[in-house]
């Protein structure tokens, strides 16, 4: 598909990518793919660590990650490594070249398959510190104490986050919070 359009350089593991980029350098963009290694070695990069890899080595390098799946935290997690953008397998080909004309232009691109974030940019700063912190199995009383606030003002916060997220409880908003990427 790609093959009218450009050179290209197949490699038959990561860890190859990897090196030519540190030792060429000289590439405009890369496709990543994010399937397990067929041999199940613990010593093959994950597709995650090969993103991370290349744009530490080359951090002009417009990366695609294509994988088999269509859940928003896989993407999300690309996408945080260093990916420009996000393709699933599945995906008609106009949507790889889509996401290889998009990061050639710096422009972020992810596949119509992955669901929108529900919560992510209805949290503000404090509320997510305030989701960790609940993650983390805080109380609001310790809460205030490390983020200096009021316990008053760390259960308002809580509140308005369960409306932001759709959440019935804390438990079901730090849920949602790990599934979407808001925290870790």
């Amino acid at each position: 598909m790609l093959d009218g359009r450009c050179d290209i350089e197949e490699l038959s593991t990561r860890a190859e990518a990897v090196e030519l980029i540190e030792d060429v350098g000289d590439f405009d963009v890369a496709v990543v793919e994010m399937r397990a290694a067929a041999n199940g070695s613990r010593q093959s990069l994950s597709g995650i660590e090969t993103i991370r890899a290349m744009h530490k080595a080359a951090p002009g390098l417009a990366i695609v990650a294509h994988g088999e799946s269509t859940e928003r935290p896989v993407c999300s997690d690309a996408l945080s490594a260093g990916a420009g953008a996000y393709v699933t397998k599945g995906a008609e080909s106009r949507h790889l070249l889509k996401a290889v004309d998009a990061v050639l232009e710096q422009e972020p691109f992810v596949d119509p398959a992955i669901p929108e974030r529900r919560g992510g940019g209805r949290l503000t700063r404090r509320q997510r510190q305030i989701l960790q912190l609940l993650a983390e199995g805080e109380s609001a009383r310790v809460t205030a104490r490390t983020l200096g606030l009021s316990e008053e003002t760390v259960k308002s916060h809580t509140k308005n986050i369960l409306g932001r997220l759709n959440a019935r409880n804390r438990a079901h908003a730090v849920a949602i919070g790990i599934r979407e990427s808001l925290i870790e």
